[in-house]
């Protein structure tokens, strides 16, 4: 670069600093948008640390690890636990109050599942919606076909897949009715439900999936149920 380009360059730097300072200092000045510098330490160009914020841990009580007790964070409300205890066990344990019939699905499905999981309820290509039905007898060939039909043990994992995780550009956002609704209609497609029964929490138990015998339970020490220490 030439002297003379270089002269040029400062000669605009400074123009521009020099704009920048007279608008600063002039009547409309404009308030600084961003939040105020931390102070400077005594003499030393040097910023102070924020006031570090009090910690929760004062509202635990003594740490006990075999109680997990950690001495951090505090104690969830039972309202708390509730927002998120949602899980269904196989048994119906844990299913919410309501019901809702094959019919009331079928609408349902129309509305909130059928674009990504088709009209025929197997699937469509490049939505990421598996197919739902079909696929008994292939588990153990070459070419399985895992749906809810053919692979999912319980049909307790049907609901509270649903509840959770559908619909996928809204998930959770169905009601109880809805997802037992739901529920009873790809059920009911599959052909293991009725076309006419109701679902509800009552029912889980009397719901033989195809697949309920083709999983084990895990035989590594302390993986069972009622291994978890209860936490005061």
């Amino acid at each position: 670069m030439s002297m003379r380009n270089l002269t040029i360059l400062t000669a605009a730097g400074m123009a521009f600093a020099a704009a920048g300072v007279a608008q600063q200092e002039g009547e409309d000045l404009v308030p600084r948008q961003a939040a105020d510098l931390p102070a400077l330490i005594g003499d030393f160009d040097e910023r102070a640390p924020e006031t570090v914020p009090d910690s929760s841990a004062a509202q635990v009580a003594e740490i006990d690890p075999s109680a997990f007790r950690f001495g951090i964070g505090q104690p969830a409300t039972g309202e708390e636990i509730a927002a998120i205890d949602i899980d269904v066990m196989p048994d119906g344990r844990g299913a919410p109050e309501g019901s809702g019939s094959f019919a009331e699905g079928e609408e349902l499905y129309a509305t909130h599942c059928v674009a990504c999981h088709g009209e025929d309820l197997g699937g469509v290509e490049g939505t990421g919606g598996p197919a739902l039905v079909g696929g008994r007898g292939t588990l153990d060939t070459d070419a399985p076909v895992r749906t809810v039909e053919s692979y999912w043990p319980h049909a307790s994992t049907l609901f509270d897949y649903t509840h959770r995780a559908m619909p996928f550009n809204d998930p959770g956002s169905l009601t109880p009715d809805e997802v037992y609704a739901i529920s009873a209609y790809i059920l009911g497609r599959a052909g293991i439900l009725d076309e006419g029964a109701e679902m509800n929490a009552q029912s889980f138990g009397e719901i033989e999936m195809p697949n309920v015998d083709r999983f084990y339970p895990d035989p590594r020490p302390g993986t069972g149920v009622g291994d978890a220490q209860e936490v005061e």
